[in-house]
């Protein structure tokens, strides 16, 4: 029988530990969540492999690394409500639970929100919530957010995730072209939005009012 635990393990180790990510609470919720569990039985051999895999529909689910960067970008200290656009499989969405208070997940695609939202249930991860929708727009219901993070390319920051962004709050988000982004982190100074570069990346297209239009495939 394959050996989940310590593949994770040495993922953890070699691919976030040995390069930046720093932070002691991501690298412990990499440690607890099972990435295998949301990969296709087929891929599974891949599961902690630093690099991304089909989970059908166009969509992947991002290598490690990204995960990591992306989440550790975010800063979260354990009680923030966090939104998370793209849920996919529900991978990122594990992650954040380990580590925020709250977690809202936006995704586009009827099939992959229902199959996340069981896969999360069955994992035990009870403080996450799913809704099909247009995640430009964000989910204004529960805002504001202390972090928001983007798991799609987008060719601009889409304005309902700023307003819906909390006061010292931030967003993360890869924005640029159709095969190739920066991931950039926004942060909320009142009414003021201080970007920085985390470096670049490729994701797949965000679709939406605020983002790629249907069309728009990588």
């Amino acid at each position: 029988m394959k050996d989940y635990v310590s593949e994770c393990q040495q993922m953890v180790k070699t691919q976030l530990e040995a390069r930046d990510i720093i932070d002691p609470r991501v690298l412990e919720a990499f440690s607890r969540v099972p990435r295998h569990e949301f990969v296709s039985i087929n891929l599974r051999e891949g599961a902690y492999v630093d690099y991304p895999l089909s989970i059908g529909e166009g969509q992947t689910i991002s290598q490690p690394y990204m995960v990591a960067l992306m989440t550790q970008a975010l800063q979260l200290k354990g009680t923030e409500r966090v939104l998370e656009v793209g849920t996919g499989s529900g991978y990122q969405a594990a992650i954040l639970a380990c580590l925020a208070g709250e977690v809202y997940s936006i995704e586009r695609l009827p099939g992959l929100a229902e199959e996340s939202e069981t896969r999360l249930v069955r994992l035990g991860f009870g403080n996450v919530r799913i809704k099909v929708g247009d995640g430009t727009k964000g989910w204004e219901e529960f805002s504001p957010y202390d972090g928001i993070i983007v798991t799609a390319g987008s060719n601009q920051v889409p304005e309902p995730l700023l307003q819906q962004l909390n006061d010292g709050g931030r967003l993360v988000i890869p924005v640029g072209g159709e095969f190739l982004q920066d991931l950039k982190r926004v942060t909320r100074k009142g009414d003021k939005f201080v970007q920085e570069s985390l470096g670049g990346c490729r994701f797949v297209p965000l679709i939406g009012e605020y983002g790629w239009r249907e069309e728009v495939k990588n």
